[in-house]
């Protein structure tokens, strides 16, 4: 699977760098160390067993610490999550993906595309067009509502791609917590965790009914963002049943085969080593050095990184039919998510395939062995005592292979050993427009601002739940509108943020988000209303 768009990853790119690495051997070589924004790619993960009867939801938590040691320019590295499809496994005969879509010249999902017709993933990361970087990893919500067409990440932006807003007619997450910001370039943590424990879950809600407009049909399925942390627990955002539904409208080949109708599925989950920058340079045999980034894992006394646990999966009696009860027949639900409705997968095994300039890397078993341990994947290290907890930094191009090297089998002379990735200045400002869904019906109070552990500047507004920009683009009735009202509202009154909502972890500590992420409402708006971003911009500094 992937985890990101592939328009970041251009297979040109790859054959080129390809090509010059081990093609132009007789090529005048660089004088220093030749930097590339590009190079390290592949996954670190592990395969699950699907359960069809369990396909409303999913939750698991996975381990938040600093992968590198400084925030490095373009870099990009998923730490460990999973991907949500439509379960659609028993449709051979649809194209899911037509001519003209992002994914559809990729031919390897070919020939129905199924696999990345649909996706709902994001989680923890780096990601190489963040704006504001700051060292831990950062925590955005994605999916992939198009065949990779565009991506939805936050209650207004894609994901990273631009610093404007959404189109109005694109957007697809609705706000849901009254007690949490969410920026465009994701939830900043405090301190620097290390290995502390990030719960998150995705669980298909009956917030609304399903129909069929003059266009599409429409499922009733609201995929619902819920985490706990150590300061904030329960849902935050969801994305819309209409979000799924309307890439029928052009292409109704799809039309009932999308998230808002169809059951979800999962198969693995993975760290995705996205974009990499890389060092190279030849010795005077023509002999291919590379340099990569330091990667940190943490590390325990038993010499493990234990990095995701108590992946879980839901039917319909874990929340759903609760929810229905609620919104339907007014009987209150506690949020909590219901044993009856839950299953505990099998993890079945590890996989990994890392490669540098799309050439394979061989002997990294050496370092370390990927495990799966009950409900729990991570690594073993098997160099603990000299190496705790990092990949090789260093190669050595041998053959059609490149092999990790110590330090000390590097030639001195080559300048990789100076070699200094370069970082990233926090700049570069997300704005929203003054106008469309943005301005009418408008926020009722505001504005706000946060300043973040990232050394960004938020603005936010409180806009009524229902008076979000995400709704402008329907032409819902007005009974319709306020029966979802109605529903946010009864959450805000009854569902604290300091109580488990999903399963607590077996083991470990939970990390914090930063505190000043969570915000209280104001007087007289503190049920019914969400404080929504509208700006994202770096931190004045005090220096004449």
């Amino acid at each position: 699977m992937i985890h990101s768009a592939p328009k970041r990853l251009k297979v040109a790119t790859l054959l080129a760098g390809i090509c010059m690495v081990f093609n132009n051997a007789n090529a005048q070589k660089p004088t220093k160390a030749d930097y590339l924004d590009w190079g390290l790619h592949g996954y670190l993960g592990y395969e699950v067993k699907p359960n069809p009867a369990y396909g409303m939801g999913v939750s698991f938590y996975t381990a938040a610490w600093k992968l590198v040691d400084q925030p490095i320019e373009r870099f990009q590295i998923g730490l460990p999550g999973t991907w949500i499809m439509p379960n659609n496994m028993d449709n051979d005969s649809t194209v899911f993906c037509p001519p003209g879509t992002e994914i559809r010249s990729v031919e390897a999902f070919g020939p129905t595309y199924s696999r990345v017709f649909q996706t709902l993933e994001g989680g923890l990361g780096y990601w190489a067009r963040n704006r504001y970087r700051y060292g831990p990893p950062k925590f955005s919500m994605n999916a992939t509502p198009q065949c990779y067409d565009y991506e939805v990440a936050s209650p207004g932006w894609s994901f990273f791609y631009d610093d404007k807003a959404l189109l109005d007619s694109l957007i697809g997450v609705a706000q849901l917590s009254n007690r949490l910001l969410i920026p465009p370039d994701a939830l900043t943590f405090e301190g620097n965790p290390n290995g502390e424990f990030m719960g998150y879950s995705y669980m298909a809600l009956p917030f609304t009914d399903a129909y069929h407009d003059s266009k599409v049909p429409v499922g009733n399925q609201s995929w619902t963002c819920f985490i706990n942390t150590k300061n904030f627990k329960g849902p935050i955002a969801f994305y819309l049943p209409e979000t799924w539904a309307k890439f029928s409208v052009t292409y109704p080949q799809v039309a009932g085969l999308g998230l808002d109708a169809k059951e979800g599925i999962i198969s693995s989950g993975a760290m995705e080593i996205g974009n990499t920058p890389t060092f190279r340079k030849y010795d005077q045999d023509s002999t291919l050095y590379v340099k990569i980034p330091k990667l940190n894992f943490p590390i325990d006394a038993q010499g493990k990184s234990s990095l995701v646990q108590d992946l879980r999966y839901y039917n319909r009696n874990a929340l759903w039919n609760e929810i229905l009860a609620w919104r339907t027949e007014n009987v209150p639900s506690s949020g909590k998510f219901n044993a009856k409705g839950m299953f505990k997968p099998e993890m079945d095994s590890t996989f990994y395939g890392l490669t540098i300039y799309d050439v394979k890397i061989q002997s990294l078993g050496s370092s370390f062995k990927p495990f799966v341990n009950d409900s729990t994947f991570g690594f073993s290290w098997k160099d603990a005592a000299s190496n705790p907890g990092s990949l090789p930094e260093y190669y050595k191009g041998v053959g059609d292979r490149m092999v990790p090297i110590q330090e000390s089998e590097v030639p001195k002379n080559l300048g990789l050993l100076e070699a200094r990735f370069p970082t990233q200045r926090n700049a570069g400002t997300y704005s929203s427009p003054k106008k469309g869904s943005w301005a009418t019906p408008g926020p009722a109070k505001g504005p706000y601002k946060a300043t973040l552990n990232d050394g960004s500047v938020v603005t936010y507004y409180w806009f009524r739940f229902i008076d979000q920009p995400v709704f402008g683009q329907f032409n819902w009735s007005t009974e319709k509108r306020m029966a979802l009202q109605s529903l946010v509202e009864k959450m805000h009154a009854e569902w604290p943020i300091d109580r488990d909502y999903m399963p607590a972890p077996t083991f470990g500590e939970l990390v914090s988000l930063d505190k000043n992420l969570v915000v209280t409402p104001p007087k007289g708006l503190e049920v019914g209303y969400v404080p929504i971003v509208v700006k994202q911009a770096p931190q004045k500094s005090n220096k004449k």
